[in-house]
């Protein structure tokens, strides 16, 4: 298509991105088309389908298409709203999104990369249950992307024998990367956002336990005789030589510095002496504290951590290089999305925020479960929670005791369905870039999605008629 091609079918699109007679402030979701979310259709398509049609160009230039993405959504937001508008679009992103994200994820997987756990640990049935299980409970504690990045690599060397051995990552990242977060607002973002909204620390632990629970036991059931079968086709199983190998840690260090990391996150809960301003944008002066924290662990991690242990725990930087790339534009692309979803009755949205209401506006709880959890699938998943939380009143203290059961399904649709695809929740496309960078291959992301539908979404409707 030439130059003037590409023109005209700009200016055909551009009456359905106008807002009509009157232009809107930033990402006003209340005057905006759902043509703005094409970008982000565009960078969810990409990562979908490159890999598979077209992989060596996507291996080699993720970022430029990435960018790319970005910029067909910056450069028309530009000349609709303004370059000042559009400038300030993009810093909010980076100050108040993407760079407290991608600053607290560097830290978790510099400081996760640097425990070595040794010994004789053979990925037999009843170990990698035993793994994924202690996995799923540390979550809550050090978060899904701590609790994954501190067990991935020793489940990689478990199973490193074992030809078959895709499923146990699967598994991995539903329990340990997600499902596992869900009873502390350490645990996932999602919660963590309703923390500092003023939901109590152990509100997730006493109203979230039983739906835990459920999925956890469910899964790791089915998880135990997949790999049952699996383990029965296996022809290479390390034969015991009698001699006493018993595990151990080594990177001590590191523990103590994801400890620091975990203080660091909650400190922005319980601090807060005030706003600054960051290239223009205002951000509390506690995030940028935790922050500065969270980069010294990177650095002090990098430091005091012998580069022997890292190359034997097959540590590599290319990950959260990848992870870095294409999440910023997943930030930048999905802000119309969700500025559309924040309008509520007001926004392009609206046909679907109306089922989350009876005809007496009461809300419904099942429905609040699947929007959330569905849209959490593919957009991030603590955005999600904080727009349902809002349209659900946005009172914390009305929410946990009258809306108690609207409240608990919004956050097990957020945290449990951010399992769904691969850019759900963080550590699920860290996990897989970690386990490829390894030498094993994943699903692709149809294919894990087809897992998830396969595996998870069943059990979300037994939660439904249990629970919502």
């Amino acid at each position: 298509m030439g130059h003037a091609g590409r023109l005209g079918v700009f200016a055909a699109l551009l009456p359905a991105l106008l807002p009509g007679s009157a232009w809107a402030s930033g990402a006003d979701g209340a005057h905006m088309s759902l043509l703005w979310g094409l970008p982000f259709a565009g960078v969810l398509l990409s990562i979908a389908l490159m890999p598979l049609l077209a992989g060596r160009l996507w291996h080699h230039h993720y970022g430029k298409i990435a960018a790319g993405w970005s910029a067909l959504f910056l450069l028309p937001f530009a000349l609709v709203y303004g370059v000042g508008e559009a400038w300030g679009e993009f810093t909010y992103v980076l100050v108040t999104e993407y760079s407290p994200f991608i600053i607290l994820l560097l830290a978790l997987y510099t400081a996760g990369g640097g425990v070595l756990l040794k010994g004789r640990l053979v990925g037999s049935p009843l170990t990698n249950v035993a793994l994924l299980a202690v996995g799923t409970l540390v979550a809550s504690v050090m978060g899904t992307t701590g609790a994954s990045m501190l067990l991935i690599r020793p489940v990689l060397r478990a199973n490193a024998f074992r030809a078959h051995k895709l499923h146990t990552f699967v598994f991995f990242i539903f329990l340990v990367g997600n499902i596992g977060g869900s009873l502390t607002p350490l645990g996932d973002p999602p919660l963590y956002l309703g923390f500092l909204k003023g939901v109590s620390f152990f509100w997730p632990t006493e109203h979230l336990f039983a739906e835990f629970l459920t999925c956890a036991v469910i899964l790791l059931a089915i998880y135990y005789v997949i790999d049952s079968l699996a383990w029965a086709k296996e022809t290479d199983i390390p034969v015991h030589d009698g001699t006493h190998q018993p595990l151990r840690i080594e990177g001590w260090v590191n523990i103590a510095l994801l400890g620091v990391v975990v203080l660091g996150v909650l400190l922005q809960g319980v601090w807060h002496p005030g706003e600054v301003s960051l290239l223009g944008q205002p951000i509390g002066i506690e995030r940028l504290v935790a922050m500065a924290i969270f980069l010294c662990v990177t650095f002090a991690s990098v430091a005091l951590t012998p580069n022997a242990l890292r190359e034997a725990n097959g540590f590599a930087w290319g990950a959260i290089l990848e992870v870095a790339k294409l999440f910023a534009a997943i930030f930048l692309c999905m802000a119309p999305v969700l500025a559309i979803l924040k309008a509520g009755m007001a926004g392009a949205a609206a046909p679907l925020v109306a089922l989350t209401s009876d005809a007496a506006g009461a809300p419904v709880p099942w429905v609040y479960f699947w929007m959330s959890g569905v849209l959490s699938s593919f957009l991030d998943n603590a955005p999600t929670y904080l727009v349902f939380f809002n349209l659900a009143g946005g009172e914390a203290g009305r929410l946990m005791t009258d809306g108690a059961l609207t409240l608990a399904a919004i956050s097990c649709g957020a945290v449990f369905m951010g399992a769904n695809s691969y850019i759900g929740n963080a550590p699920n496309f860290m996990v897989k870039a970690i386990v490829e960078e390894q030498g094993v291959r994943m699903p692709s992301f149809f294919g894990y999605v087809g897992w998830a539908v396969v595996f998870l979404i069943p059990v979300f409707v037994l939660l439904t008629f249990l629970f919502f």
